[in-house]
């Protein structure tokens, strides 16, 4: 039976906030990336709320949720996540976060563990200094100018975007379709202005600003799951390489033939994975000692449990 996917709004903190939440089960917190929406994860909503509570929100403003305060870092954005999964009543969630997203999740497994039980990050920000030159071009100061002029004309000529877009590295297929969709949002101001904001506090002229490498260490308590497409213009998938590398026992799936979108690109391939990685580990359940030796123990004194066959890299 095809699951109802019905927007729903809330107030928190004064202001709208639009997700999804549907389904029954274990909570499955869905984070979209810059200039999207929970539109970028239409494809898997649907399957993976047949064994899942999915809870899929628009940050502010992205999609239809209302401007925030002004405060678009990683930290107010997972912050916001917190309140808006208190409030529906969840204490616990597999945090799953996508480009930007993926950061923010990232965020919320460090800021409160007590309420991560796995974290999957998909073609994740925040792992490494390189981004496409696109989003380095739009943090140049006048660039709010350029994407009025051109969002404006994106909305009457799309393939004309996605051919653009095209030249710069996004292939002509579901994400670039999706990327231009995101873009064509940019016409309307407080969006434009969302965008720039949220870009600039983590994406500077020379690439990335935010780097969580130092911290990565603090995820080997839970269960991560590292999906990439090996093809992704956007963000290269050898930091995926890397953060496996980093946090003992994840888990990572490179998809050949995928870009910046696998849940949009391949969504069958998405899920499986997805649902693979869950009936395979346990909800991480945090314990405050086990926290505290974390920041006791530095440097070359971590000691990292040496990797299964399951948790080395793969291809799909």
């Amino acid at each position: 039976m095809m699951t109802v996917m019905q927007r729903k709004t809330a107030t928190l903190h004064g202001r709208r906030v639009t997700y999804i939440e549907v389904g029954s089960g274990p909570v499955l917190l869905l984070i979209h990336g810059i200039a999207g929406s929970i539109e970028n994860w239409h494809a898997v909503i649907e399957p993976l709320a047949r064994r899942h509570t999915v809870v899929a929100p628009d940050l502010p403003g992205h999609g239809t949720s209302a401007p925030g305060a002004g405060d678009y870092s990683l930290g107010a954005l997972a912050v916001g996540l917190r309140d808006l999964l208190t409030m529906l009543g969840y204490t616990r969630a597999t945090l799953v976060g996508h480009s930007l997203g993926g950061g923010v999740a990232m965020e919320l497994s460090y800021h409160f563990p007590e309420l991560a039980e796995r974290l999957v990050l998909v073609s994740s920000g925040g792992l490494g200094h390189e981004v496409s030159p696109v989003l380095r071009a739009a943090a140049l100061p006048g660039a709010e100018l350029f994407i009025a002029v051109t969002a404006r004309s994106a909305t009457t000529a799309g393939g004309v975007v996605g051919r653009g877009l095209a030249k710069v590295g996004l292939r002509p297929n579901a994400d670039v379709a999706e990327v231009a969709r995101g873009y064509a949002s940019l016409a309307d101001r407080d969006r434009r202005a969302a965008f720039l904001a949220t870009l600039r506090a983590v994406v500077s002229t020379r690439g990335q600003s935010v780097d969580a490498s130092d911290r990565l260490y603090l995820a080997a308590r839970l269960p991560v799951l590292i999906l990439w497409g090996a093809q992704d213009p956007i963000i290269p998938a050898h930091h995926g390489q890397r953060a496996h590398e980093a946090i003992a026992g994840s888990r990572l799936e490179i998809f050949d033939g995928i870009g910046h979108m696998p849940q949009i690109e391949t969504p069958a391939r998405f899920v499986a994975a997805l649902e693979r990685f869950i009936e395979e580990t346990e909800p991480a359940r945090f314990d405050l000692e086990e926290w505290r030796a974390h920041f006791q123990t530095t440097g070359d004194e971590r000691v990292t449990a040496p990797r299964s066959q399951e948790d080395s890299g793969s291809r799909a």
